[in-house]
């Protein structure tokens, strides 16, 4: 699920890295013999569950039936680990999911086929979900769905706390005066998960991020970033809202599940974990309250990516192209619950969805993870920092990441 970050496999990305900076070949792959008749397909995937992997298998034999070639789908258990492992050896999948947060690694070393600067069609993505799969100024592959967080509202809570449609918060200083009275209600008033993850939505609201749009400078250290984060510090001080370790829960949607909080921001993720497991839960959901800046959220995605290594480029974009028209990822999207990444299949989407607009429409403005290589010890040291906010000097947490990020970019 997308909810959740991959675990990072230290060992098998930095195999990855290392091999590629060693010279394993991976620029000598567009030489790498293609095979022009049917192709047997390996198709690797992060499945969120049951639903996903069936949903994946079904569309990938019939495309198999129709082609002439064959479609092998393999749920991986780890794949950064099982992907890491392939993609450094001479036999990887052809065909896998590659996360936003992990893309710059693998294209770093020449590990993927840039075929989305080709590709029929791109246009019809959704522009800054494809920020998130360009590296260098290429577009290595596409997006095959997307989430967004949104404002998650209890209105049983919001109701006890007095509070009707017209103090739904747009803004940080509305955010902040309904959080007081619901806290004076004797509810707490909202659940922020600890990370960057959720709170680096505040840093687009102040008009900031933790690095340069192509990935290649930290920019933490500035006023808008310290702006952003003393408002989340100034929230979590004065009991307005809290981590959901102090919830006693394991991620802000639980806390939110389980009545102990009036507003939580979370993806529409949230949307299967609310019906499964707290289905007499009654929520709306808005756009995120918007900053100084204006409006900001986060987006979260994952890509197709083709081998460089694959014998079999042409049928693996025939295979992604037909996984990602319009009515494929409507299917999908009903299948289990992913956001198309298709600008004309996110119309269709809110149509037939009406209720998940507000994630729909921040997928326009939405911010993508930072997109660098060989940044998992310093996203994860900046985490550590982020857990300590409320305490914690936010200068002091923005200028450790620059450094640190600057050393891992090469200055």
């Amino acid at each position: 699920m997308i909810s959740r970050r991959w675990a990072v496999a230290a060992v098998a990305a930095g195999a990855l890295l290392a091999t590629g900076a060693c010279g394993s070949g991976f620029d000598e792959n567009k030489s790498t013999q293609q095979s022009s008749g049917p192709a047997s397909l390996q198709i690797m995937i992060a499945s969120s569950g049951d639903a996903e992997t069936t949903a994946v298998k079904d569309a990938a034999a019939m495309w198999a039936k129709s082609s002439g070639n064959t479609a092998n789908v393999i749920p991986a258990q780890d794949i950064v680990q099982q992907l890491g492992q392939g993609l450094a050896g001479s036999n990887p999948p052809d065909v896998f999911y590659v996360d936003a947060a992990r893309f710059a690694d693998y294209a770093s070393v020449g590990a993927l086929e840039p075929y989305a600067q080709t590709m029929a069609g791109a246009d019809a993505f959704v522009p800054g979900l494809k920020q998130s799969f360009t590296y260098k100024d290429q577009l290595y592959c596409v997006p095959k769905d997307s989430s967004t967080l949104a404002l998650e509202i209890n209105t049983d809570l919001w109701s006890k706390a007095g509070l009707t449609d017209a103090d739904i918060p747009t803004t940080w200083d509305q955010l902040t005066s309904v959080a007081q009275k619901i806290k004076a209600k004797g509810i707490t008033p909202m659940a922020i998960g600890d990370t960057r993850d959720r709170i680096g939505a505040f840093l687009v609201q102040a008009g900031g991020w933790w690095t340069s749009p192509d990935g290649t400078k930290a920019t933490a250290d500035t006023p808008q970033n310290e702006q952003a984060l003393a408002y989340v510090q100034s929230l979590l001080k004065n009991g307005l809202a809290k981590y959901p370790k102090a919830l006693d829960a394991g991620w802000a949607g639980e806390a939110f599940g389980k009545g102990k909080v009036a507003m939580t921001m979370e993806g529409n993720w949230i949307r299967g974990a609310m019906s499964t497991d707290f289905p007499n839960i009654k929520y709306t959901v808005k756009e995120l309250p918007a900053g100084p800046k204006g409006k900001g959220t986060l987006s979260f995605t994952q890509c197709w990516g083709i081998a460089a290594k694959s014998k079999f480029k042409t049928q693996a974009q025939q295979f992604v192209q037909a996984m990602t028209t319009a009515d494929q990822q409507l299917s999908f999207a009903k299948a289990f619950g992913v956001m198309p990444s298709r600008q004309d299949a996110q119309a269709t989407y809110e149509q037939q969805n009406p209720d998940d607009a507000p994630f729909v429409e921040g997928a326009k403005y939405g911010q993508g993870p930072v997109n660098a290589p060989k940044m998992d010890s310093v996203l994860a040291d900046l985490d550590a920092g982020l857990q300590g906010l409320q305490t914690g000097d936010p200068k002091a947490i923005l200028q450790r990441f620059d450094k640190n990020a600057k050393t891992a970019l090469g200055g």
